[in-house]
């Protein structure tokens, strides 16, 4: 790849949104009545040990951070709820619970911060994992109605939503490599939860129109843009087609077009799968090198990374992030078949030292700005995400954040990577300045 070799600003189009993610029990702290709370204290669960705990405080004091994200010119954040909290016992639902998301929502819309909010980000209620959570079908209805009961106490303040935060990665941790809870890594197991992820998400789709007939209803797609590690080699070229098809092609296939395609059915349309997407959120790290291994639990293949590249900080499992900007154009080229709007709803890159995320943020906008001149209707980019959280199975140890996080004081240190991104939301463009001086990768025609 050469440098950029653009001496003017590329500007995005006007209301573009720039805008910061999270997941409630990543940052919101205290949360104990989630399956993670318990999976989070078994020994060895969380790679440096630790537990979310406090988190950011947002349950107490979010909007300290919503000032930061103001003050960063962000006009745009994405979170989730907690189910747990909404409806702590079965068909219970907590008023006080409810009333803290309005006041999140509220504080957001006073701060001219556009408030997007996905329904589930990895987490149940622990009495829905008693009853055997996304494998249980009664799932579905009970899913449907704490989308409703949300969308009737928060929809007057948020317009779009998320049935989901990366189902099939959801469905890929917990049923395929069994990582995460429940960690029952079972083929069958895991077409029954993919089936009743897709029809958790269509039902719930159907109760937000119900209760807001405006909404605009969609879902954070992890992306992955699976290539062969060795390109020539047949068996990785039919490894990487087949993980694009299980996790790509299945989705879209069903939440599209309504069909349900092998192994999950015969093809025949279901009604009221078909077009639940009112837009598509890309969620966007790396691209993934597979190599063919005859075990058909792996999926046929492992991933690990080529030997060249610049690579992020690693974590706990799997290969580390590695930069390629280039596999988020091919996302976005891929979902434009689809003809929605396209929102980068996920992407960042954990360093600590903050040392690769400046010129990694400017190469993957950069890519954007690119899908954009092609023609593509991409309105919005949400960087994951404004302050170092608690990322799952390796607890603390990874630091996303463009503003570090201490979380025994609490204290806030923002990353000069928090300044830059400041400059291109307040310009709504990337100045040719900061990418000739960060000598950042321009993608090959």
């Amino acid at each position: 790849m050469s440098t950029s070799p653009t001496d003017a600003d590329l500007a995005f189009p006007p209301g573009f949104l720039w805008g910061t993610a999270s997941s409630a029990h990543q940052v919101e702290g205290d949360n104990t009545n989630n399956q993670w709370s318990l999976f989070e204290r078994r020994p060895g669960a969380i790679a440096d040990g630790s537990i979310a705990g406090r988190a950011c405080n947002w349950w107490t004091d979010a909007e300290a951070d919503f000032d930061r994200m103001a003050a960063l010119g962000l006009n745009a954040h994405r979170l989730s709820l907690e189910w747990s909290r909404i409806e702590p016992q079965p068909g219970r639902y907590d008023d006080r619970a409810l009333a803290r998301y309005r006041a999140m929502l509220l504080a957001l819309r006073e701060r001219n911060i556009q408030p997007w909010v996905a329904l589930h980000h990895f987490t149940n209620p622990i009495w829905l994992e008693t009853m055997g959570g996304w494998e249980n079908p009664s799932v579905v209805a009970r899913f449907a109605a704490y989308a409703r009961i949300a969308a009737e106490h928060l929809g007057d303040l948020c317009t779009m939503w998320l049935t989901f935060n990366e189902p099939l990665v959801y469905l890929g941790q917990g049923w395929v490599r069994g990582l995460w809870p429940p960690q029952r890594p079972h083929p069958i197991l895991a077409r029954r939860v993919f089936l009743h992820l897709l029809e958790g998400h269509a039902a719930a789709y159907h109760a937000l129109h119900a209760a807001h007939p405006t909404a605009q209803v969609g879902i954070a797609k992890a992306m992955r843009r699976f290539a062969p590690l060795r390109p020539r080699h047949p068996a990785d070229r039919v490894a990487a087609r087949l993980r694009t098809y299980l996790y790509e092609d299945l989705w879209f296939a069903a939440t599209v077009h309504g069909r349900l395609l092998p192994p999950l059915g015969q093809g025949h349309r279901q009604a009221h799968l078909a077009g639940t997407l009112d837009f598509i959120g890309i969620n966007y790290y790396a691209r993934r090198y597979v190599h063919f291994t005859p075990n058909p639990l792996r999926i046929f293949a492992h991933e690990e990374n080529p030997p060249d590249g610049e690579l992020a900080d690693a974590g706990s499992h799997g290969p580390p992030t590695r930069l390629d900007p280039a596999g988020l154009l091919e996302s976005i080229r891929y979902v434009r078949q689809f003809n929605q709007p396209i929102y980068i709803t996920e992407h960042g890159l954990p360093d600590a030292a903050d040392s690769r995320r400046p010129r990694w943020l400017l190469a993957h906008l950069l890519a954007l700005h690119r899908a954009l001149a092609e023609g593509a209707d991409v309105r919005g980019y949400f960087h994951w995400t404004l302050v170092d959280n608690f990322e799952w199975n390796d607890g603390w140890s990874l630091r996303f954040g463009l503003i570090a996080l201490d979380p025994a004081t609490q204290t806030r240190t923002p990353r000069p990577s928090a300044q830059l991104y400041a400059t291109i939301a307040r310009a709504n463009a990337l100045p040719a300045r900061l990418l000739h001086d960060y000598a950042v990768p321009n993608l090959a025609e």
